[in-house]
């Protein structure tokens, strides 16, 4: 790989990606619509290049494309838009893929899989989505596997870390750095998983970088599950923080959703909170080798650094 394009590159696992693979010494395209903030997060990298653009204009998409050897799509969607856009985008980034020649990586959430009914999920697990978005989810993955690209799709728990703000730790962290009583989303007595985003972006290059991985799915885990009442023990001993972290119910967002629509598709996926879905990384361990795992704590750590010194 001499060259890739970051579809989102401007997003929490973009962002990471795009890092991860500059210090490969891979060239990079960061593709996002918002050039003010694609500066603040590359404008100090040589070996990236920054294009602003519409995935949903495929001039756009070729533009950025030309000459790449692998297109890394990360781009976040709000769950209000799921139902008219995730297909259409999805449907241009294959096209202009295929136009290209290039390799395709789909950065993917668990999803799909629905209800894991306790164990873990493997790559092999049966897909039974009961939520809308699921099943949206297993449409891309099956238009991926129609495409005839070589092919790499990443199944994700929930991102924290550097730039990744819009998540359930994210949610909790914004009120931590401004001192003021924060929130956190679901049972904070249910062990979940959360991703830090340099551990995920580095397995997820790891693996574009192995030919054998293409045309296959792959679980990238996180360092554990965690409870809420742990990560807010971190915060603390990290921070000092002593203000008050309530707990978001269902009900709330159910409440709130009468207002607002990205809260009111939220309550769907609520579930996740109650009914944890945990990956299987053992494939990834047999034949790729030791997936990234940075401890919560030092995860936590750099994210608050992060956030203290980001004006996004």
């Amino acid at each position: 790989m001499k060259k890739a394009l970051v579809l989102g590159a401007s997003g929490g696992m973009g962002y990471a990606i795009v890092n991860d693979l500059t210090e490969r010494g891979i060239q990079v395209r960061a593709f996002a619509r918002n050039r003010e903030k694609l500066e603040f997060l590359f404008g100090q990298k040589e070996s990236v290049e920054l294009v602003t653009g519409n995935a949903f204009n495929t001039l756009d998409l070729q533009r950025a494309a030309e000459n790449c050897d692998v297109i890394f799509h990360s781009i976040n969607i709000p769950y209000q838009h799921w139902q008219k856009d995730l297909l259409s985008i999805m449907k241009n980034v294959l096209q202009v893929a295929k136009e290209q020649g290039a390799k395709f990586v789909l950065v993917d959430n668990i999803y799909a899989f629905g209800r894991a009914n306790g164990g873990k999920v493997s790559e092999q697990s049966p897909k039974k989505p009961h939520t809308k978005k699921g099943r949206l989810r297993l449409e891309q993955i099956n238009l991926i596997k129609q495409s005839g690209l070589p092919f790499i799709i990443a199944h994700f728990p929930d991102f924290y870390g550097p730039n990744a703000e819009n998540t359930m730790i994210g949610t909790t962290l914004k009120n931590v750095v401004q001192n003021k009583n924060s929130l956190f989303v679901g049972n904070q007595k249910v062990a979940r998983e959360h991703i830090f985003t340099p551990d995920g972006a580095k397995a997820l290059v790891t693996l574009a970088l192995t030919e054998k991985a293409y045309g296959d799915e792959w679980n990238i885990p996180a360092y554990d599950t965690i409870t809420g009442e742990e990560i807010v023990k971190l915060i603390r001993e990290l921070t000092g923080y002593q203000k008050k972290v309530s707990t978001v119910r269902k009900g709330m967002i159910q409440f709130v959703g009468l207002f607002n629509p990205f809260m009111r598709e939220l309550v769907e996926m609520f579930y996740l909170t109650e009914e944890p879905v945990v990956l299987d990384g053992s494939k990834y361990e047999r034949e790729i080798g030791p997936l990234p795992r940075t401890p919560y704590k030092e995860g936590l750590r750099i994210t608050l650094q992060h956030m203290t010194k980001s004006k996004f």
